[in-house]
């Protein structure tokens, strides 16, 4: 199987037929970014058929809802993507093998960005392709999140047709993927949660040292979201080094000597903690840079202080 590119948004049998488990935000994006480019969605799962009626209505064409124990009457599409959380995975691949009968056309691939297309194994056993597509985007609407998988990068990894089908979809999607070893799958998602989700956590840490600072929730966190910003911008066009700004990239200890006393003032163990950790892998950015080494060294020192 090796869908052909389109011109236009017109939907033509080049392009394979398409079932979707797991209709959460994720699942309904892609539904809806797939429709949107030619592949047909011939069904959608959720654990709820409410919630696959409702995705159901955002994409075109006669589409089936089921609920998740109704495996059995999926069609026999030629992709089917589960997108389910990670938990739910293997036992949806043991009851779709069970469910499906093998067809060496067929390809299944799974969106978790923390497991491997060894997760698929029953599936891999009966003749399927078994591969993952991961998007690195972060998706709160699937609406938005529609649109946002065209600028995204795919982490694919599989059977070789599992990363034929996987590589086409993303062209397809007008996006980019590349591709690691499975065994690397819990480090590379990880990377991903610290880039995206904890740097939501951090943003929320920022906003409540603001809030002692006598300004309101909603208030803090519009006057740092033009900073936040600013630091994004100066990542697109710089390696990390080159774009670290502020007191860690002028190695000014006197600053970061009163950071450590106002945070140690607040009695707040692990903002202190976080602010530690991550000055002192600023002050390697720094050195990178070419940075002073005596003052790096009695930056670190005071870092390094219980």
């Amino acid at each position: 199987m090796n869908p052909a590119i389109s011109t236009n948004k017109t939907k033509t049998a080049k392009y394979p037929t398409v079932s979707i488990i797991g209709a959460g935000r994720l699942g309904t994006a892609l539904a809806i970014a797939l429709d949107s480019c030619g592949y047909r969605i011939e069904a959608l799962v959720a654990r709820r058929p409410g919630h696959a009626r409702k995705a159901s209505k955002l994409i075109s064409g006669n589409c089936q809802s089921l609920s998740e124990d109704q495996l059995e009457k999926l069609p026999d599409s030629a992709l089917f993507l589960i997108a389910t959380p990670d938990d739910a995975i293997s036992g949806v691949a043991t009851s779709l093998a069970k469910a499906k009968s093998s067809n060496p056309q067929r390809t299944v691939l799974h969106t978790s960005g923390a497991l491997s297309s060894e997760v698929l194994e029953p599936l891999a056993a009966r003749g399927f392709h078994t591969g993952s597509l991961h998007p690195l985007v972060s998706i709160s609407d699937p609406k938005q999140g529609a649109g946002a998988l065209g600028s995204a990068f795919f982490c694919v990894e599989g059977d070789k047709g599992a990363l034929k089908v996987a590589k086409q979809i993303v062209k397809d999607l007008g996006a980019r993927s590349f591709s690691i070893e499975s065994h690397q799958k819990a480090l590379y998602h990880a990377a991903a949660v610290m880039s995206s989700g904890h740097i939501t956590a951090l943003f929320d840490v920022t906003i409540e040292m603001l809030t002692q600072c006598g300004l309101d929730q909603a208030t803090a966190q519009k006057v740092l979201l033009p900073l936040l910003e600013s630091t994004w911008r100066n990542l697109t066009s710089s390696a990390p080094f080159e774009a670290l700004t502020g007191t860690y990239a002028r190695g000014d200890a006197e600053t970061v000597k009163r950071h450590l006393a106002a945070l140690a003032a607040t009695d707040n163990a692990e903002t202190l903690a976080a602010y530690k950790l991550l000055g002192r892998r600023s002050l390697k950015l720094l050195a990178q840079n070419g940075g002073d080494l005596a003052v790096i060294k009695r930056i670190a020192g005071m870092l390094n202080q219980r």
